[in-house]
Parts: C-alpha cells; structure tokens; sequence
C-alpha cells in the first residue's frame, strides 16, 4: 500500500485489502466524504467515458434491475458485467485502494496473451506497478507469493500472477465487496436502475 502503509510488514499487509477510514490522513477523509457526493453523480465522468448513471438512463445501454440485483450475489458476477465492473473501481477509489482491481484487470489481460515477447513486456510491467517494493500501485501480497512472481520474470507463462490474482480476488471478495454492496453508491445504482423497470434491448 502507499504512503504511511509502505512500512507495514508483508505478513501483515497479506490481511487488508484497503486503507480503514482511521487510518486516512484528515485531508483524505474529507476528500472521501466529497467525493462520495460528486462520484455517486458522475461516476466515470473524463474526457472520454460518461458516466455511468447517465448510461444507465438510456435504455440501450443501461443495465436492468435485475442485472444490478445479480451484482449482489456474487464478486465474479459483478467483475464479468461491464457497468458493474466499472462501479466497483469507483468504489475502490473512494477507498482508495483501487489498485487491488486494476491489478486483477492486469491479470486477466495477461492471460491472454500468447507470445513469450508480450508475457514477457506485460509481465515486467505488471511487476513494476503492482508488485515491487514502493511500487506506485503496490499490492498486499506475502513473501513468498511475491518471490515467486520474481522468480519467473525472465520467463512468464499465463500462470504466473494466478496465486497472487486469486490472493487479490479473494480480499475483494470478503473485504471491499460486501462494503460496495451494503454502500450508498450501490444504493443510489439499483434506484437508477429501477427508473424504468426494462431490461436493456439487444
């Protein structure tokens, strides 16, 4: 984790998949409790991805009632839908942990590729932002899953991130899920969703 989590030891950062609000600086706290109210509205608002509540409001692209009910019955159901997915990684950023999803993302990714010379690019670059010491995205992994990654850089195979992307998976499923789940945010989805009580069209 960064900043004031870098000194943590890797046994006991394997346990915690996020930030706990008493440990966020004062100025962070305020910015969560801000962002909570602007994030709810426009939720993946950039220069090139509207957001999701004005998505969900036109009906070719908004995902029905029931497809944000089934959010909640599984971390895998909401990962394989587009807009689900993409909720769960705001939600992370207000937890400031967003860093366990985009390296499962990387993970998946990785696994589908076919030559050694992309393995190889993809893996180093996932080392470099995930997995390092300080790196910019570090993870909470243990040593010997970390070592392990190291010891296969210089020849990757699609396997090689599994421990550490099920390690990942399995936080998000028993720490950051059921707290998106039980959130405002999902709330504030599920009544967007209602709004017009179809189903998305084909």
């Amino acid at each position: 984790m960064r900043g004031n989590l870098t000194s943590v030891s890797s046994q006991n950062m394997a346990f915690s998949d996020c930030m706990k609000p008493t440990e966020l600086p004062a100025d962070k706290k305020g910015i969560k409790r801000k962002n909570w109210r602007n994030r709810i509205r426009f939720l993946l608002k950039s220069n090139s991805s509207p957001s999701i509540l004005h998505l969900m409001r036109n009906r070719p692209y908004r995902p029905s009632a029931d497809d944000v009910n089934q959010w909640a019955q599984s971390l895998d159901k909401l990962l394989s839908h587009k807009y689900g997915k993409a909720a769960f990684c705001i939600f992370l950023k207000s937890e400031f942990c967003e860093e366990n999803i985009e390296f499962w993302t990387a993970c998946e990714d990785f696994k589908t590729l076919t030559s050694h010379k992309d393995l190889v690019s993809k893996a180093n670059n996932i080392y470099e932002e995930f997995i390092k010491n300080e790196a910019p995205k570090e993870i909470n992994l243990d040593y010997h899953t970390k070592n392990g990654i190291i010891q296969n850089l210089h020849e990757p195979t699609e396997t090689s991130f599994l421990a550490a992307q099920r390690k990942v998976y399995s936080l998000m499923e028993n720490n950051s899920y059921p707290r998106f789940i039980h959130s405002a945010l999902y709330r504030e989805l599920c009544a967007a969703a209602r709004g017009e009580g179809k189903h998305i069209k084909s």
